[in-house]
């Protein structure tokens, strides 16, 4: 996997071996066998959720047209057309919030 080296990643708990592909990504501190977390590791894994909520708020957004929760059964070429379409649904939708 290649990424560029200025994209940072937020992943959850499940990615803990992701800060060996870019050194930038951030990850939740896991707490060990029969020990706890310090105040500190437990106010940066707080913070870490603020900022990954809002990803995961648009991840239930999309996954509500069911080309992202269930397995596509289409030709491929035109997945990204629809993954693509269904985005901007979601676009339009928050622009219509905003405005009104």
């Amino acid at each position: 996997m290649v990424l560029a080296k200025e994209i940072q990643l937020l992943g959850d708990k499940g990615y803990q071996g992701i800060q060996k592909i870019p050194k930038e990504s951030i990850t939740p501190y896991k707490k060990k066998p029969k020990q706890e977390l310090s105040k500190e590791e437990k106010q940066i894994n707080k913070e870490l959720a603020r900022q990954r909520i809002v990803i995961e708020h648009v991840n239930r957004h999309l996954k509500i047209f069911k080309v992202l929760s269930e397995r596509y059964r289409n030709r491929r070429k035109r997945f990204s057309l629809r993954f693509n379409l269904i985005a901007g649904f979601y676009n339009y939708e928050l622009l219509l919030r905003i405005t009104s």
